[in-house]
């Protein structure tokens, strides 16, 4: 249990530590969020539960895949905000996300990767 409580506590920290950087710095602010923490925690996560190579592996090899389609949405958002506020750009936002993403895996699924079991 204590091992599940590090994991909350050291993930949400740098989650916090993100967010109260952007609060000063966009740019910084932007930099911390676009490196790839969340993974690299999930990835040592894994490693310290002695997981094998191979599922540590695909978990590198699918997130590449799935920050793909996400990328519209860092294009789209700004333009979205301006226009109708935050909340309704959010979830627009994230619904174009969600279509990039279905229309990503049926491209990529034509060359034999598959994103949705």
């Amino acid at each position: 249990m204590g091992w599940l409580i590090t994991k909350y506590l050291v993930t949400a920290a740098v989650v916090v530590a993100a967010s109260e950087v952007a609060k000063r710095s966009d740019k910084l602010g932007a930099l911390i969020v676009a490196l790839p923490m969340v993974t690299i925690l999930a990835m040592i996560w894994l490693y310290v539960e002695k997981q094998p190579m191979e599922k540590i592996a695909n978990h590198a090899w699918y997130t590449f895949w799935y920050v793909v389609p996400t990328l519209p949405m860092f294009l789209i958002f700004p333009s979205l905000l301006h226009r109708f506020g935050f909340w309704p750009a959010l979830a627009m936002s994230a619904g174009i996300t969600v279509v990039c993403f279905g229309v990503f895996a049926l491209v990529l699924k034509l060359i034999g990767i598959n994103l949705i079991s």
